[in-house]
């Protein structure tokens, strides 16, 4: 099952999850497991990338087919669909797509003739095209609410909430006096030179809600939710999440449009909803908060080899790139602070170790030699997960990683 917008109203994966056991009884399967991709757009990630999915795809020798409500919930797009033929022929496995306007699905088993597959090429056509069809109404309409100032929906900036538009036509923002005296005090606490850590500590303590749980209760929903594949009650602050409420000119009361001020024919500011910091309030906050950044930011690697592949053992989540200043190689390291959580033994080791290792060791296992990609470490299911290792250091720290903190996995179950 798929569905790229997921709320409390809807019937859809009801629906679907019928539809596909009409499918296995018609043709006699027995269903033994179910993928659930909630919240997922088929147009911008592929069946190989989905959370639910992905892991079934990498381990067909499970089962000998899979089974989807319509081919709009597997893919919108026609690339897409390829890949997925290409794999089903590679794998010897059958795909089953519902047809709801016939009595029967669309089968597609490894032999099927070219009728079959330009059938299935044809509705993955017509459902890139409705995707982008749908998209660009989206866009336009969104374009008449910024250019007149009307709330579109979506995650109201933390400070306001919904009001009825004056107009009388739609919604604009009102200032939501909770949340308005909880900017004014981290403003004041920015200020007085607290850091964005501290200052999340401090809310945490609090226990005021984050800018997305504050919106789930204002709508009437329950806060938390699902994050890099762990499930919250509510969202922690972290220094990232206050950075960008203190950086939205949204504070000023503007119409925000991917970080930028939407403005009018003549110039002039967009506005969605009375200003919570006047301009030379918003300036000044801005100044702070460069000056508190020296400007030098070491170059991110545009693409590290083990993200999402590498784990700390501490704490389960995922480890990332960071670079040492003076120093020509990097580490890998749990962020667990930055996510607002705490490890309780972080781990970190020098990322060119730890890449060296996994290339290593995977070249073992799949028997290549070869160049070896992130792509092809997600794709086997790779994942090495790494110890906190011990203090202190001496000439033989730096002879190369210490291999007991390492584990290699491959095909992990999700």
């Amino acid at each position: 099952m798929r569905l790229s917008y997921l709320t409390e109203v809807t019937t859809s994966p009801d629906r679907q999850r019928a539809c596909i056991q009409q499918c296995t009884e018609q043709l006699g399967f027995a269903l033994i497991a179910e993928a659930a991709d909630l919240g997922v757009s088929a147009r911008k990630m592929s069946p190989f990338e989905r959370p639910s999915l992905s892991p079934w795809l990498r381990r067909p020798d499970e089962y000998d087919a899979i089974v989807w409500s319509h081919v709009d919930r597997a893919v919108r797009s026609v690339a897409h669909m390829s890949e997925l033929i290409e794999w089903s022929q590679q794998h010897a496995r059958t795909l089953v797509f519902g047809l709801p306007e016939e009595h029967q699905p669309l089968v597609v088993t490894p032999q099927a003739d070219g009728d079959a597959i330009r059938l299935c090429m044809n509705l993955a056509y017509a459902a890139e095209q409705e995707a982008r069809a749908i998209s660009a109404r989206l866009t336009s309409a969104h374009e008449a609410l910024r250019a007149t100032g009307r709330y579109g929906g979506g995650l109201v900036p933390f400070g306001y909430k919904k009001a009825p538009h004056p107009s009388g036509a739609g919604w604009c923002l009102a200032p939501d006096p909770e949340t308005v005296a909880v900017v004014r005090a981290i403003v004041d606490d920015v200020h007085s030179g607290l850091s964005l850590v501290a200052i999340a500590h401090k809310l945490e303590t609090a226990g005021v809600l984050v800018p997305r749980d504050r919106h789930a209760q204002l709508q009437g929903r329950p806060t938390g939710g699902r994050r890099h594949g762990r499930d919250f009650e509510r969202f922690r602050w972290t220094a990232g999440s206050l950075c960008k409420i203190l950086r939205t000119p949204a504070l000023m009361g503007h119409r925000v449009h991917k970080g930028k001020t939407v403005r009018d024919p003549e110039g002039a500011p967009v506005l969605i909803g009375p200003p919570l910091l006047t301009e030379e309030e918003f300036q000044a906050l801005q100044g702070v908060l460069s000056t508190r950044s020296n400007g030098i930011h070491p170059k991110r690697r545009e693409t590290s080899l083990l993200i999402r592949v590498a784990h700390c053992a501490g704490c389960g989540g995922r480890m990332y790139f960071a670079a040492r200043q003076a120093y020509a190689y990097g580490d890998y390291t749990c962020r667990a602070t930055a996510r607002g959580t705490t490890c309780p033994a972080p781990a970190t080791i020098r990322a060119d170790w730890l890449d060296d290792y996994t290339v290593s060791r995977y070249r073992e296992a799949f028997a290549t030699d070869g160049e070896v990609t992130r792509e092809q470490l997600l794709r086997d299911g790779i994942r090495v997960t790494v110890t906190k290792g011990r203090p202190g250091g001496g000439p033989e720290r730096l002879a190369g990683p210490d291999t007991s903190r390492l584990a290699f996995t491959i095909g992990s179950r999700p």
